[in-house]
């Protein structure tokens, strides 16, 4: 008898390590996104691939409301390059993408 218990609870316990586990809805760490853009806090997502979790986790951190994401000028002279995007105001965060769907830039407005 105790073995069939033995059997059932691991059994069980197999079960639910299999399971796939749910992705937690992205919050702020403080737990309130003010709404004025600041890119400084997400810089280190330039390069990664702009899934919907990594675009929704740079809206939170850089406290924007809204996100944007556009395609990319490849070429090396794009406004990214050239320093003149905005890096912080405004209460959206636009993402450029390149052709791989990598995040290219980032900028408020």
């Amino acid at each position: 008898m105790y073995r069939m218990l033995v059997i059932a609870c691991f059994s069980a316990f197999a079960a639910t390590a299999c399971s796939t586990a749910q992705v937690a809805q992205v919050q702020p760490i403080d737990g309130v996104i003010s709404g004025q853009c600041h890119t400084d806090m997400v810089r280190g997502a330039v390069g990664l691939a702009a899934s919907p979790d990594t675009v929704q986790r740079a809206r939170v951190d850089s406290d924007s409301l809204q996100v944007a994401v556009v395609r990319g000028n490849d070429s090396p002279d794009t406004s990214a390059s050239m320093g003149t995007q905005a890096s912080s105001g405004g209460e959206r965060l636009t993402i450029e993408v390149g052709r791989t769907n990598n995040i290219t830039a980032m900028r408020c407005g």
